[in-house]
């Protein structure tokens, strides 16, 4: 990543920022195209957010927001020069993460064991486009954390941009769940 000299009133790195801008900006329009149909088609929307499980909605979101309180809770640590503290925190974010796969797994077979699939309607179309992005999303993420902790655990590696900017990848993600969640599952 780029290095400057100068202090960004951001944390993290400037590249960072520029991606998070960017994958905000897709999600913004898919949101917006989802809106867009979710007028034109209300009751065909309404049908398919009733096959949906808002309690497992519920859970991942509660194992999102955990993840990333850990994630703060981390960079925080990592600022205290307390590294393995702070990998431990950034090891009980990645719990977190993947208690988010294994419910959205969970949750995507169900779906497929009602053959509701990508091509059923124009709901589960927009359902699978959102929730399968935001899951390469979660992946990639986790696979960030996976290294900070990993480096936080196995030598004395202080690199606080790269912290900063995965930490707040991380977050990103997280918000755009909190979109996700009541668009999909709970606004009708």
């Amino acid at each position: 990543m780029l290095n400057t000299s100068t202090k960004s009133p951001l944390p993290g790195d400037v590249a960072m920022w520029v991606l998070i801008l960017a994958e905000l900006s897709v999600f913004a329009l898919l949101f917006l195209t989802y809106a867009v149909n979710r007028q034109i088609h209300p009751e065909l929307f309404f049908n398919g957010q009733q096959q949906l499980h808002p309690i497992a909605g519920s859970i991942i979101t509660i194992a999102l927001l955990s993840a990333s309180f850990f994630v703060a809770l981390s960079v925080n640590l990592f600022k205290q020069q307390k590294s393995r503290r702070a990998a431990y925190a950034m090891w009980t974010a990645v719990s977190f993460g993947l208690v988010y796969l294994a419910v959205k797994s969970w949750e995507y077979q169900q779906l497929f064991d009602l053959d509701i699939g990508l091509s059923t309607d124009s709901f589960f179309t927009f359902y699978y486009l959102l929730t399968v992005f935001h899951l390469l999303h979660v992946i990639l993420g986790l696979g960030l954390l996976c290294y900070v902790a990993s480096k936080l655990l196995t030598s004395k590696w202080h690199e606080p941009n790269i912290m900063e900017s995965i930490a707040s990848y991380w977050h990103m993600v997280d918000l755009v769940w909190l979109i996700l969640f009541p668009l999909l599952y709970l606004v009708h």
